[in-house]
C-alpha cells in the first residue's frame, strides 16, 4: 500500500489539488501495468533502473512525446523522494535515470486586434448567459488566471470596491490581481443576472437543461472559450490556457516588469515566465528583419 501512502501524503500534508493527485496516481498504476503488478502490493524492492528505463523506452515506441515520458518520470522521481524519506528504501534509482529532451516550442497567444474584437461583443450582451461568457474571455484576458483557478472562484474572492480578485493557484498558493473597469462592470452585470438563479456556491456556474442550476465545468467553460476565439482568431489552438498567455504577453509588450508579471501569474519560478520574453524577442526579430534594410535577405 505504499503507493496510496504517498498519495495520502501528497494530497492531505502538501495539500496537492485533486487533479493533480490523480495524474500521480494514473503515472503509478501507468508503472504498475508496464511490471505486471498490482498497485496494492507494489514492492519498491524488486523494481530497479531498468525496469524504469525499460518502461520509458516502451513509452517513446508508443509514440508518447518526450514531454509525457518526462511527466512519467517526474512522478516516479516524487515518489521514490518520498519513499526514501520514510524509510521504504534505501537508495533512489530514478536519480541516475536521464530524461529524455524535448523541444519547448514557443506559447501561442492572441493578437491584440483580436482580443479587441472578441471583447466587442460586450455591448451586446443583454441576458445571462452572454454575459457570462463575454465576463469569461474578459476575465481570463485581464488577469491571466489557470483554468483551473477560474471554476474555483467564489464570490467572496472578488473584492469590487477594491477592484482586486483573490486568486488560490497550485497548491492552493494565494495571489492577488487587480483588475480594470470594464471587468468590474461586466462582474456587476453578471451578478445581477445571476442573484435570480436559485442559491450557487461556485462564482460561475450554468444552466441545465432541466433548469437546475450548477457550478460550471471545465468542459463547458472550453467550450465557451473556443467558440468566442475562433470567430476571431486562426490559430489552430484556441483554450483557455491561450489567453492566459495572451494575457501575459499583452503585459510584457507595454512595459510590465517581468517579476510583476510572475506574481500576476502565480509562476512558482522565475523560469516560467521567462518563456514570454522570448516570445517577445520573436516578434522584435521579426519586426527588425522586415523594416531594417540590412536584414533583408537579397
Amino acid at each position: 500500500m505504499v503507493i496510496q501512502r504517498f498519495l495520502d501524503y501528497i494530497a492531505i500534508e502538501r495539500k496537492y489539488s485533486n487533479r493533480t493527485v490523480e495524474a500521480y496516481r494514473d503515472d503509478l498504476y501507468a508503472f504498475c501495468a508496464y511490471l505486471n503488478l498490482d498497485p496494492k502490493e507494489y514492492d519498491p524492492k524488486i523494481v530497479d533502473e531498468n525496469d524504469i528505463r525499460g518502461w520509458l523506452i516502451e513509452l517513446l515506441d508508443e509514440k508518447k512525446s518526450p514531454r509525457s515520458v518526462k511527466r512519467y518520470l517526474s512522478s516516479l522521481r516524487s515518489f521514490y523522494k518520498f519513499m526514501l524519506r520514510v524509510g521504504a528504501v534505501d537508495k533512489d534509482i530514478t536519480r541516475k535515470i536521464v530524461s529524455p529532451k524535448e523541444n519547448k516550442p514557443l506559447p501561442v497567444f492572441f493578437k491584440e486586434s483580436e482580443m479587441q474584437q472578441a471583447l466587442a461583443y460586450e455591448s451586446q450582451a443583454d441576458d445571462f448567459e452572454s454575459v457570462r461568457n463575454c465576463l469569461i474571455i474578459e476575465m481570463l484576458y485581464q488577469t491571466g488566471m489557470r483554468q483551473a483557478e477560474m471554476l474555483g472562484l467564489t464570490d467572496s474572492d472578488i473584492d469590487l470596491s477594491q477592484r482586486q480578485i483573490r486568486i488560490f493557484g497550485k497548491r492552493k498558493k494565494e495571489r492577488i490581481v487587480p483588475i480594470g473597469d470594464s471587468l468590474v462592470k461586466l462582474i456587476e452585470q453578471y451578478l445581477g443576472f445571476r442573484k435570480e438563479l436559485e442559491p450557487v456556491t461556485s462564482f460561475f456556474v450554468r444552466i441545465k437543461r432541466s433548469g437546475e442550476v450548477v457550478p460550471m465545468d471545465k468542459n463547458t467553460l472550453y467550450t465557451i472559450v473556443r467558440s468566442r476565439m475562433r470567430e476571431v482568431s486562426t490559430l489552430k489552438k484556441v483554450s483557455p490556457h491561450v489567453l492566459r498567455h495572451t494575457f501575459a504577453t499583452t503585459m510584457l509588450n507595454n512595459g510590465a516588469d517581468i517579476r510583476t508579471i510572475q506574481s500576476l501569474m502565480g509562476h512558482a519560478s522565475l523560469a516560467a515566465t521567462q518563456v514570454y520574453t522570448h516570445t517577445t524577442f520573436e516578434q522584435i526579430k521579426q519586426t527588425y528583419k522586415q523594416a531594417h534594410p540590412r536584414a533583408k535577405k537579397n
